[in-house]
């Protein structure tokens, strides 16, 4: 009797361990969604923002909950998302100019929001080159 008790604990242990693991890993798993190209007038877009700093701290109000504090697409609301939100250090990610990076935060696409009313275009810039950083 004592052997299936600790049967039964070792397994609710590893039930326990398995979902917890699964809970962190989905948000990443989900499918990417449609392609979101955006027009060749925002690829050249240049960024005329030096960083200054101020992009981290937008990041943490605005774009973390969903994005991650890292970038990596696993912030507390991603779970609830249909879609991946990105992995910003992914080679992927790497690819996108600033242009496109700044035009996506602009225009945004459900279920992320648009940021050219919630956001200054200084912002929105320095969020990209704050996101820049994951990719380092």
């Amino acid at each position: 009797m004592k052997t299936m008790k600790k049967l039964a604990l070792i397994m609710g242990a590893g039930m326990l361990i398995v979902s917890l693991t699964a809970g962190t890993l989905s948000a990443q798993e989900k499918p990417k969604g449609k392609p979101w190209p955006a027009p060749e007038s925002a690829v050249k877009m240049k960024n005329p923002s030096k960083d200054d700093g101020t992009g981290k701290d937008v990041w943490g109000q605005q774009c973390k909950s969903c994005h991650g504090a890292k970038g990596q697409g696993d912030g507390a609301k991603a779970e609830k998302l249909e879609i991946s939100c990105g992995d910003f250090t992914s080679a992927e990610f790497k690819k996108l100019t600033d242009g496109e990076l700044y035009w996506k935060i602009t225009e945004g696409r459900k279920p992320m929001p648009a940021f050219n009313e919630k956001l200054s275009d200084s912002e929105r810039w320095q969020v990209v080159n704050y996101m820049r950083t994951f990719a380092k």
